[in-house]
């Protein structure tokens, strides 16, 4: 029996591959071979001195690909793999957007250009204003993730990360236009209260790629993966053992 692909985690800006823990677990209690890779510029990763393009970010993702791969890619780590199911869709075998934004209006445009702006002036002021969006009170994550998180964000060559932010706050007006030429099965899933990567965005990228599905998970935030792993991890089997079948009908 062959081996099955792999499952390639793909996270977002200014977090690395550890944000996957939780779900990594729980998606290799399916029997499926999963990868978490660190995005350019963060982690392992050289920091980025320059600023850079979807495109770029993507190419380098591509090199480090295991060979063809399921792709589940968490904000700006969508966006890098919507970018790669249009125009390397022989590396993706599925494409799973989590927490991903999707054409934005010039009102969203403008809150994250806000954002931004905030992190070009105050950093470390940026990263608590994240932390307070992502976790807020109530949110049921354990303080230790929470504590994981700021320290991983805090981690960051401020250059490095506001080249990444640049890229996550504009690329989407450069994928938009090519969404509909997305052949890959393609799932779009994000939290019911996730502020910044809404359920009307999730239900627009779902209408834009062709035969896509959208699910949005009550009750969670934009860290689903943190938040709901276990949700999370079903919800991504389900969809690619759909896939599986039909490519095998």
């Amino acid at each position: 029996m062959a081996q099955p692909l792999p499952i390639v985690l793909l996270h977002g800006v200014g977090l690395d591959r550890t944000m996957w823990e939780p779900l990594r677990a729980a998606l290799a209690r399916t029997g499926r071979p999963v990868v978490a890779l660190d995005l350019p510029g963060h982690g392992d990763r050289p920091p980025l001195t320059r600023p850079v393009s979807l495109t770029e970010l993507a190419e380098d993702v591509a090199d480090r690909l295991p060979g063809r791969a399921h792709l589940v890619g968490f904000s700006l780590g969508a966006l890098i793999a919507q970018h790669l199911a249009r125009h390397r869709p022989e590396l993706v075998a599925t494409l799973t957007s989590v927490s991903s934004v999707c054409r934005r209006t010039p009102e969203e445009t403008a809150s994250v250009a806000a954002r931004l702006d905030s992190a070009r002036e105050d950093f470390p002021g940026s990263v608590e204003a994240s932390i307070r969006r992502w976790y807020p009170a109530g949110s049921g994550v354990d303080p230790g993730t929470v504590a994981g998180t700021r320290t991983t964000l805090l981690a960051n060559a401020v250059e490095s990360y506001l080249h990444a932010y640049e890229v996550f706050a504009t690329a989407d007006a450069e994928i938009g236009p090519e969404l509909g030429r997305i052949t890959v099965p393609s799932l779009a899933v994000t939290g019911e209260l996730d502020p910044g990567s809404t359920p009307e965005m999730t239900g627009r990228l779902a209408a834009a790629i062709p035969g896509a599905h959208a699910v949005v998970v009550p009750g969670a935030r934009h860290m689903l993966p943190v938040e709901q792993p276990d949700e999370l991890a079903r919800t991504i089997h389900h969809f690619i053992e759909e896939s599986d079948r039909e490519d095998h009908a």
